[in-house]
């Protein structure tokens, strides 16, 4: 079993910065793929971002491509997301998953297990 744990959320201006971390605990870190996805309010979840357990591959929504990077630090069995340029519209849940697979993807349904969140708000 693996127990993931999200920080890093708060309230931001337009246009700032924030960088979450995944902390996992439980497994080996490196043997899975991560991702990010996020909820806003009303609307169905969406991936926003994965990576390869190695950190080689990456993936990005084209929401985030430009403004977002996704790493990982293996040794510390933990994985971020910094998100730069921060929009309203990036306003949502943010919930880490990883994939017993080398494989990032884009499918929730792909995930073996997720974090209970850390919520982003960005304010015009």
């Amino acid at each position: 079993q693996v127990q993931l744990v999200e920080s890093g959320g708060g309230l931001v201006q337009a246009g700032g910065s924030l960088r979450l971390s995944c902390a996992a605990s439980g497994r080996t870190f490196s043997f899975f793929a991560m991702a990010w996805f996020r909820q806003a309010l009303g609307k169905e979840r969406e991936f926003v971002a994965a990576i390869s357990w190695s950190g080689g591959d990456t993936d990005y929504a084209d929401s985030a491509k430009g403004r977002f990077a996704i790493s990982r630090d293996n040794a510390k069995n933990t994985g971020y997301l910094q998100m730069n340029s921060l929009k309203p519209e990036d306003t949502a849940l943010y919930y880490c998953a990883l994939r017993t697979s080398y494989y990032p993807s884009r499918a929730i349904r792909n995930y073996d297990y997720w974090g209970q969140g850390t919520q982003v708000t960005v304010s015009s």
